[in-house]
């Protein structure tokens, strides 16, 4: 009788243990595929300029892998990205197929990513006050636009 009291024992705890089990890998592959939905960040910074890390510590509190890299080549990156001098920001980043010029806001970047308008890319150009990652208060909605072939765009204002 023994016998069958530990078999019994044995296949509820090898059932718990399989339900365990089964919800970990359940919560792993749920939390990979949140991981997987934001596209890493290639940021090109100015070496001499610290609110470009400020802005990507800012992405990186909200999830995203940022890889930043020092040139004295804005220009070229910004040329090869199709990015007009107006729309120029602080620094230029790669985010998927997008290219994001300066401090543009989080909502505005997750619209661009969960949208995935056929544009190539957003900007907040130059270095408002205020902006993530800048010093001083925000004194005005800021207004990103469109980088794509046409005319020039607004594509949020926040």
């Amino acid at each position: 009788m023994d016998t069958m009291n530990e078999k019994g024992t044995n296949r509820r705890h090898f059932a718990a243990g399989a339900l365990t089990l089964l919800f970990a890998v359940s919560v792993g592959i749920l939390s990979l595929a949140t991981a997987e939905e934001k596209p890493a960040v290639q940021l090109y910074k100015n070496p001499q300029c610290s609110c470009c890390e400020g802005y990507a510590a800012y992405l990186r509190r909200y999830g995203f892998s940022v890889t930043t890299t020092p040139t004295h080549d804005l220009a070229l990156i910004r040329r090869q990205h199709g990015v007009p001098e107006q729309l120029a920001g602080c620094h230029t980043m790669i985010i998927g197929d997008y290219v994001v010029e300066g401090h543009v806001p989080i909502g505005a970047l997750n619209k661009l990513l969960s949208e995935r308008p056929k544009i190539r890319g957003i900007s907040l150009p130059g270095m408002p006050e205020g902006s993530p990652g800048m010093t001083g208060e925000k004194s005005e909605p800021f207004t990103i636009y469109e980088i794509s072939d046409g005319e020039e765009k607004v594509f949020a204002v926040e």
